[in-house]
C-alpha cells in the first residue's frame, strides 16, 4: 500500500472522498452532494441527506486524538448543547454511536463522525484575521459572552466516566513535551531568539505557579476561538470545531481570540469588546486581567511548536517566519511587563 501521506494533494482528497461515501453507509438516508470543505489536517466534507438536511462529515487526522478523547470531544458538545450553547449538533449512527472508525486501503484507518450543518458565515481566517467590514462590537461581545458561558458550565458539569481530553496546562504548555510541541527546537530560530523564548518559558513557569488552577480560572476550554471557528447569521454567533477544545486556563481561552486579531488596527477595539462580553457573563478580576499577556505569549509558543511539529508543510513553510516574528514580540513584551 503506498503510504498516504506521500501522495498529492489531489490523490490525498480523491482517497478521502472514497471513505467518505463509505462513511456514510453508517448513517440513516441516501446522501448526496458530498463536498470536501476544509482539509488542514483533518478532512470535512459537506453532504446533503435526502430529506434536505446538510450535514459535515468528519474524517479525523490519526495520532492527534484517541477514540476515547473524540468521543469525550462529542459527549462535552452534547453537554454544552443541552446547557442551551449553540454549537453543532452530533447525528449518530444507525446504532446509535457517536463516531466509527473506518477503514480505506489508501488511508488507512479512520474515525469519522457527523455533525449538523450551522448556517452562517465565517467571520474571517487564521491567516487574514476578521473581515474588514465585521461589526467588531458585536462580534467579540459575543464571542467573550459564550466563553464565559462555556467556562462556567465546565465549572458545574458532571463528567462522564473515562472523560479523556489533553491539557493546556503547565506541561501541556511550557513542560518538556508540551502538546504542540517542542517550540524552542524550531529549526527556523535564531540563537538570539531562542534565549529570548527560553527565559520567557522560565518566567512563566513561575507565575503560572502563582496564578494556580481553580475552578473560577481553569477548565474545560473550547481552545481555538480564531476567526474562522465564528459563525455570523444575523444577530446570532455560532461557535464550531472543538477539535483542540481541552482542559486549560480561561484566560487562554480569551488569549486565543485574540491572537490572529494583534495586527488588526482594530485591536484595541476587539479586545475591550472581548474582554467586556466575558466579564459581563463571568466577572474577570484585575489579576485574571494581568495575566493576559503571560497567556497570548504562551498561545504565540504553541504555534511554533504546531509549525516544528509540521515541518516540510506548506502551511508551516508559509506561516513559520510570522509565527516566530509574532512570538518573539509577545515574549518580549511579556518579560517587559
Amino acid at each position: 500500500m503506498t503510504e498516504f501521506h506521500t501522495l498529492n494533494h489531489d490523490q490525498q482528497v480523491a482517497h478521502l472522498h472514497d471513505l467518505a461515501r463509505n462513511a456514510l453507509q453508517h448513517w440513516e438516508g441516501d446522501f448526496a452532494d458530498i463536498t470536501l470543505v476544509k482539509y488542514r489536517e483533518n478532512a470535512v466534507f459537506s453532504a446533503h441527506r435526502h430529506d434536505g438536511q446538510r450535514v459535515a462529515l468528519r474524517i479525523h487526522r490519526n495520532g492527534y486524538h484517541s477514540e476515547a478523547a473524540l468521543r469525550s470531544e462529542l459527549q462535552w458538545m452534547d453537554a454544552l448543547a443541552s446547557a442551551g450553547i449553540t454549537v453543532p449538533q452530533i447525528i449518530r449512527t444507525q446504532d446509535e454511536r457517536h463516531l466509527i472508525e473506518v477503514a480505506h486501503e489508501a488511508v488507512g484507518e479512520r474515525h469519522v463522525d457527523m455533525l449538523a450543518w450551522l448556517p452562517g458565515a465565517t467571520a474571517g481566517t487564521s491567516e487574514d484575521g476578521v473581515q474588514a467590514d465585521t461589526e467588531i462590537d458585536f462580534l467579540f461581545a459575543e464571542a467573550g459572552a459564550i466563553a464565559a458561558r462555556i467556562h462556567l458550565h465546565s465549572a458545574d458539569w458532571q463528567q462522564p466516566d473515562e472523560f479523556v481530553r489533553h491539557a493546556w496546562d503547565e506541561d501541556g504548555l511550557i513542560g518538556a513535551s508540551p502538546f504542540w510541541g517542542r517550540f524552542w527546537d524550531l529549526e527556523q530560530l535564531s540563537d538570539e531568539q531562542r534565549d529570548l523564548l527560553l527565559e520567557a518559558r522560565r518566567a512563566a513557569r513561575k507565575d503560572l505557579r502563582q496564578y494556580g488552577r481553580q475552578l473560577g480560572n481553569f477548565g474545560m476550554i473550547h481552545a481555538d476561538l480564531v476567526p474562522e471557528n465564528l459563525l455570523i447569521e444575523g444577530p446570532q454567533l455560532r461557535l464550531i470545531d472543538f477539535d483542540d477544545a481541552g482542559f486549560g486556563w480561561h484566560m487562554f481561552e480569551l488569549a486565543t481570540a485574540l491572537y490572529f486579531c494583534l495586527d488588526d488596527p482594530r485591536y484595541e477595539q476587539i479586545k475591550a469588546a472581548l474582554l467586556a462580553g466575558y466579564d459581563a457573563v463571568k466577572p474577570l478580576s484585575e489579576t485574571d486581567r494581568q495575566t493576559l499577556a503571560l497567556f497570548l505569549m504562551l498561545r504565540g509558543t504553541t504555534y511554533l511548536g504546531w509549525i516544528h511539529t509540521r515541518k516540510g508543510t506548506q502551511t508551516a513553510i508559509e506561516m513559520a517566519p510570522m509565527l516566530i516574528e509574532r512570538a518573539c514580540m509577545l515574549a518580549r513584551e511579556y518579560l517587559q511587563q
